[in-house]
């Protein structure tokens, strides 16, 4: 079959032409395609670097010369009025070939495109004050067109990547009999991000693929505690009206949706246990979830041969860390991620250092934090000095060889990634292929590689777990780190047999991702599609999240096991009793509190358990008390005042509330932010869930 593989860079080739990680799984996927005998093209901007492939490459010049005017429809909410309502962005676009590997890599190149060489990316700063901002959606705009000039009446599969840079192309084809599309759900971008409506209408029309997009849902024109407090998981953002989900777009109109993990799906499918959970379950994008699960499919992600090779140079440990300043005798950590202390959960990661050495930890950090302008935290800078001959901290893009020597000459490796951003995370897969043993956030989209939170006790477990965060500056993180930190910096001395177990499950697991193995799955979805088989929702997908409002009727006859275990699982009274008699009321409760689920606490609770419900929080004398064995941390969270510059959006005032022994908390009302007689209140569990409750006072 014939695959065009679409993304806004693919530099894989080559690291010179490499932003982000996006880039080297494109080309590896295109490789591993063509190496099953299929024909693979990708279009990708040339980034104003034609000229420096040239010089490395044979770069073919091909007859493609599409000249237009890219209209543009601004938001005035964000352009103000120094932008006329709609602009023309005059563009003549040209095409250039290099064949290389067996795939054809087809560079669109104009006066936008050629924007910005160096990072590719618009700066978000742009937004409002450059339309190089709109380079991204030229880029669409311009595969679009080339495609149905290069490959029009040719049968192909389009497969994309990244929702927000592909959002237009499942609509643009979805009416030609000749182009499937695929949708590559690459990163965990929040699922209700939108874009400027109009914009989306007008650009659709130009393309000639109009479509009558749905009205807006009064469901999201409410901002609630929920809704504002989201930004700080960066999970979810509210829009004034006017906006529309991009998500939406690719899942209605794609053939089939891509996702990178079996946990990364799970995650983007509900959003279990996150901060986001509940509000997810009142907004609309979640049908949007629900009537498209059925398209879903796990592609994967895979691990560098280099990287996996068993014949790869052997690693002078001593020579590595001795020429970086540390004691080759010394445990060794090694982290290595772009710098974004949010995301890669670098501020934890450094405090947890900070933490342990203080304490007299006789061990050694190698922190690659990948940022083109360094560190500019005075915390960091601090932590480096104070420890410097234990800690070595690294900015700078070097050789991969060099990255892989320090990852196979430590002992561990630190992935405290937060907010369930990472996907794959094929920087912990390539050091524990080179034999570090992870210490990682137990996040749905890393779950694949096998760490445990007792791995000393779990024969086939990688290394160690922490429990996942959403919380900025996470002290249960940083102690959490700390902890199996020390476990970990002990371990090899203490227990070398267990050590060498971990180390031999990490090298194991990681060597199974291969891209053989992503182009084998990639290709059995895309196989179906090609021979026009479309999938179907399923009973098992309908229990796994529990969907039971979904089920056929007879699902309560033909799976009625299934379906009890699954409303056991959940605490749900109703659908459970449609299969089974309720006389184990008493574990439907358990299982509705263990979760934090007041709401199924009620419809099961017996006296007894209606006692220790109602008893969780008391008000006396002006004074909350809130208790919970299973909480960790308890937060009042309340609307802050509007700020007139960003009406549709709210910031929160989060209150954490004073733990006095296990599982008890209390507060003083007045220092807590209400909303009129109601306290909002985030729980964390000691699993990691997080989850909501209200207190009602006064």
């Amino acid at each position: 079959m014939h695959i065009i593989e679409t993304y806004f860079e693919c530099g894989g080739f080559d690291h010179r032409f490499l932003q982000g990680g996006i880039s080297v799984y494109l080309w590896n996927l295109s490789k591993a395609l063509a190496d099953e005998g299929h024909r693979v093209s990708v279009v990708t901007p040339a980034h104003g670097r034609l000229d420096e492939l040239r010089a490395s490459y044979d770069v073919e010049h091909l007859d493609h010369e599409d000249t237009y005017e890219l209209p543009i429809v601004l938001d005035p909410d964000t352009w103000g009025e120094r932008f006329p309502a709609e602009v023309r962005i005059p563009l003549t676009t040209t095409a250039h070939r290099v064949r290389l590997d067996g795939v054809d890599l087809y560079f669109l190149s104009n006066d936008l495109l050629d924007q910005l060489p160096d990072r590719f990316y618009p700066p978000y700063h742009s937004k409002g004050s450059d339309l190089v901002f709109f380079k991204p959606l030229a880029y669409q705009v311009d595969t679009i067109r080339f495609v149905r000039a290069r490959f029009g009446g040719e049968k192909a599969l389009v497969h994309a990547h990244e929702p927000y840079y592909h959002y237009l192309l499942p609509a643009a084809f979805r009416d030609d009999p000749d182009k499937f599309v695929v949708g590559t759900v690459q990163s965990n971008m929040p699922i209700t991000k939108k874009v400027h409506r109009p914009k989306v209408e007008r650009l659709l029309e130009f393309l000639d693929a109009p479509l009558a997009l749905p009205d807006e849902d009064p469901r999201e024109a409410h901002v609630s505690v929920l809704s504002a407090y989201q930004q700080r998981t960066h999970l979810h953002y509210d829009y004034g009206p006017g906006h529309l989900r991009v998500y939406d777009l690719v899942a209605d109109h794609a053939d089939l949706v891509d996702f990178l993990s079996p946990g990364h799906l799970e995650f983007y499918t509900d959003f279990a246990d996150t901060p986001f959970e509940r509000l997810f379950q009142e907004l609309p994008v979640r049908d949007t979830v629900r009537r498209n699960a059925h398209k879903s499919f796990v592609g994967g992600c895979a691990i560098g041969d280099r990287w996996r090779a068993e014949d790869r140079p052997a690693v002078d440990r001593a020579a590595v860390l001795n020429g970086i300043g540390l004691d080759p005798a010394l445990p060794t950590f090694f982290h290595n991620a772009r710098y974004a202390v949010h995301h890669k959960g670098q501020i934890e990661l450094f405090r947890a250092v900070d933490r342990v050495l203080d304490e007299g930890l006789e061990a050694n950090f190698v922190l690659r934090c990948l940022s083109d302008g360094g560190i500019d935290d005075p915390y960091v800078r601090e932590v480096v000095e104070r420890h410097k001959d234990r800690v070595y901290v690294e900015c700078e893009r070097v050789d991969e060889r060099r990255v892989m020597a320090y990852a196979a000459a430590s002992d561990y490796c630190l992935f405290p990634s937060k907010f369930e951003m990472d996907t794959f995370l094929i920087a912990q897969g390539e050091a524990m292929a080179v034999g570090a043993v992870p210490i990682a956030t137990a996040q749905l989209g890393m779950a694949h590689f096998g760490h445990a939170a007792d791995p000393l006790n779990t024969p086939d477990a990688t290394g160690f777990a922490v429990n996942r965060s959403f919380a900025e500056d996470d002290t249960l993180l940083v102690d959490a780190l700390a902890d199996r930190i020390r476990t970990a910096a002990a371990l090899p001395r203490e227990r070398p047999e267990v050590y060498e177990r971990l180390r031999a499950n990490a090298i194991a697991k990681a060597r199974e991702f291969t891209w053989q193995q992503v182009a084998a799955q990639h290709l059995e979805a895309f196989t179906a599609l090609w021979n026009g088989q479309r999938p179907a929702p399923s009973v098992e997908l309908l229990l796994k999240y529990g969907w039971f409002d979904l089920l056929p009727d007879e699902a309560y006859d033909t799976h009625r096991d299934a379906v009890a275990e699954a409303a056991a699982r959940l605490g749900d009274a109703d659908t459970y009793r449609r299969c089974r008699p309720l006389d184990t009321g008493r574990d439907l409760f358990e299982a509705a509190w263990k979760r934090a689920d007041w709401a199924r606490c009620e419809r099961t609770a017996d006296p007894g358990q209606r006692a220790r419900l109602d008893g969780r929080w008391t008000v006396t004398d002006g004074r909350l008390d809130y208790r919970l064995p299973h909480a960790d941390r308890v937060e009042a969270v309340g609307l802050a005042a509007p700020d007139p510059a960003r009406p549709s959006r709210r910031d929160v005032t989060v209150r954490p509330l004073e733990r006095t022994g296990p599982g008890e908390f209390t507060a003083l009302l007045d220092e807590l932010p209400d909303s009129g007689g109601e306290l909002h209140l985030l729980l964390t569990l000691s699993s990691g869930r997080s989850a909501w409750d209200v207190v009602r006072h006064g």
